[in-house]
């Protein structure tokens, strides 16, 4: 999720997400194959995978789950045939959501998230409607609690390619190209500054943002967006909210 505090939103999502953790593993785990079914198994030659076993480790994710995942991914093991499809639409207040999803029966998962939608008072917008105000990111976290300075995360962060840096009282947020977030996360790991691998990725940043400043509005929108991370074949939810930070932590208490 997007918003003018990254660390609110990411808070709120941890919490939520600590609760979930056999789910993040499984999401994990199908990433990982696909990555491996596109790139090869080899991680230093396939950046995405060598991302997601990052990830995977820093969840705790154990590691014969990640090594049965490269090797459905090779064909080692038997494994089902994914498709990546995008879904489109818009939430309370018109802020708006794209659904990234990972399935091998794409007529299950188009039914059962369009009956989320529905659920919602919400259908799908039509392809690239919404995706149009949203761009492909690099995306670091840098908890403020790890002891480094502003001055210290900058120079390595911009010395290895980022393109900007966020500084808010939680941490610092590091924005990269996609093909130069391996070698900042790489020039930080050397540095050794420490980063939150489990929500630092390459996703959808949101570039034209909806303000949502009303209570009722972000539960409705909170409350979307829970119902198709249960899904089992949904793997992120990217949307374009601006939440102003009274309402962050309203939610963050809910």
């Amino acid at each position: 999720m997007s918003g003018h505090s990254k660390w609110q939103t990411i808070k709120h999502k941890k919490g939520a997400a600590d609760a979930k953790r056999g789910k993040i593993f499984s999401k994990v785990a199908k990433e990982i194959t696909f990555a491996v079914k596109q790139g090869g198994s080899d991680p230093d030659t396939n950046p995405t995978l060598r991302t997601l076993i990052a990830k995977g480790k820093a969840s705790n994710m154990p590691n014969d789950n990640i090594d049965r995942a490269i090797k459905k991914g090779t064909g080692e093991l038997a494994g089902d045939i994914l498709e990546e499809i995008n879904y489109e639409g818009y939430a309370s207040g018109g802020v708006g959501l794209v659904v990234k999803v990972l399935t091998d029966n794409k007529n299950r998962a188009a039914s059962e998230i369009r009956n989320i939608f529905k659920k919602n008072n919400s259908e799908f917008a039509s392809l690239g409607s919404v995706a149009r105000g949203f761009e492909r990111q690099g995306t670091i976290m840098i908890p403020a609690e790890e002891g480094v300075t502003e001055d210290q995360v900058m120079e390595v962060a911009l010395g290895a390619g980022a393109d900007d840096m966020l500084t808010e009282e939680d941490g610092f947020t590091i924005s990269t190209q996609p093909n130069m977030f391996n070698e900042v996360c790489a020039a930080l790991d050397e540095a050794g500054i420490k980063f939150d691998r489990e929500n630092s990725q390459i996703g959808l940043v949101a570039i034209q943002i909806v303000p949502v400043k009303d209570l009722n509005v972000a539960k409705a929108c909170n409350k979307f967006i829970n119902m198709l991370e249960e899904y089992e074949d949904v793997q992120d939810v990217y949307c374009n909210w601006d939440l102003d930070d009274s309402i962050a932590d309203a939610l963050e208490d809910e």
